[in-house]
């Protein structure tokens, strides 16, 4: 025991490497903290500017900074250690520094494009304009992307492998990789088409007649589309199946549609003129009918049992709550019409006919 003391002792107060590397490991930290201590009055600082990106430039660089002072304290470090344990790692020094300060500057990037694509979308959202937030978030994964194949790269030239290499295996692999994920290409390049095209974003309602799919757009990511259903149940598509299907956007509409029958007794078919018109005059003066849209109130048919009116009109509200109680208020009007006329809406009736028996 007083051995390993009295070793650790000379280890620690006599050999002056020792002393070096405690002494960087001091300044490492302290700088470190002064970093922190700089770093939290820039950020108070930012906070009291009328502008958000100097704290989105503050919050991407934070993490980054105080990391690249570890990195270039323990590379320093490292050119200590050979003096001390008569190891040659001078050649792999200056590398891992340069990797360490790649991925500094990468993660610095990485989330400077997260932060400005979050901060650009609420600055929006508060002002209350309109954003497609699908294409700031496309724009936001691709530059991510760019970011860390541009890191890998880097990173492999550093390290001392040709880049030209790398991409010639990366083309022959990504041949046999294309085969192997034939699927996984498909909805990549799906949801690359959803991103250029912009059929629909997310928060739109949408369905197919071809798949039972209907709902609102919660997420459009590379490999597939979260679907919330009305039912509150949510549904993965792949991408690629929206290549191949019609897709409806309702929620792009301009207008609701009304469109109803409405049939009369035929005792009452001398007053069906004086209701189609007083109906067309009620539809022309309704405040939540556009009248500059298709407007058709006329006698259509004789039923089976009833005098057919066609009732073809549109709402000025796309709403799905507000239009029904439109369609309900206009419905309600036409009831009171056909009552103000004495008249009746008809129901399935059948009359028969007993011949009288012949007189013996």
């Amino acid at each position: 025991m007083d051995t390993w003391l009295t070793q650790l002792k000379t280890l620690l107060f006599d050999t002056p490497e020792v002393h070096s590397v405690l002494l960087a490991i001091l300044v490492i930290v302290a700088v470190n903290a002064l970093l922190a201590f700089a770093l939290r009055q820039v950020t108070r600082l930012a906070q009291k500017s009328n502008t958000r990106w100097d704290d989105v430039l503050v919050n991407a660089a934070r993490p980054a900074l105080r990391s690249l002072v570890w990195v270039l304290g323990i590379s320093y470090i490292l050119t200590l250690i050979p003096q001390y344990l008569h190891v040659n790692i001078v050649g792999l020094t200056s590398p891992l520094r340069n990797v360490g300060v790649t991925l500094c500057l990468a993660w610095f990037l990485f989330r400077l494009i997260t932060l400005t694509s979050r901060s650009f979308l609420s600055d929006r959202y508060e002002r209350g304009e309109s954003v497609d937030s699908t294409t700031v978030d496309a724009l936001s994964k691709l530059g991510r992307l760019s970011v860390v194949i541009a890191t890998a790269l880097s990173i492999f030239q550093t390290l001392g492998f040709s880049v030209s290499g790398v991409l010639a295996a990366g083309g022959i692999g990504g041949l046999a990789v294309g085969f192997a994920a034939k699927d996984l290409l498909a909805n990549f390049f799906g949801g690359l088409t959803i991103y250029l095209d912009r059929p629909f974003s997310v928060g739109e309602w949408i369905r197919s007649p071809d798949k039972q799919i209907e709902g609102t757009v919660e997420k459009i990511s590379w490999r597939h589309t979260r679907i919330r259903g009305f039912n509150k149940n949510p549904i993965y598509v792949p991408n690629a199946i929206f290549t191949s299907i019609v897709v409806e956007n309702p929620s792009r509409m301009t207008h609701r549609r009304i469109r109803e029958t409405i049939g009369l007794r035929y005792d009452d078919i001398a007053q069906v003129h004086s209701i189609v018109s007083q109906i067309k005059e009620m539809l022309q003066a309704h405040p939540e009918i556009d009248s500059t849209q298709t407007t058709i109130v006329n006698f259509n048919q004789f039923a089976a049992s009833s005098l057919d009116i066609m009732l073809y009109t549109f709402t000025k509200t796309t709403d799905w709550v507000r239009f029904h109680a439109v369609k309900q208020d206009v419905l309600l009007q036409i009831a009171a019409i056909i009552e103000q006329h004495q008249a009746q809406i008809a129901f399935p009736t059948r009359t028969l006919h007993i011949p009288e028996p012949p007189e013996a």
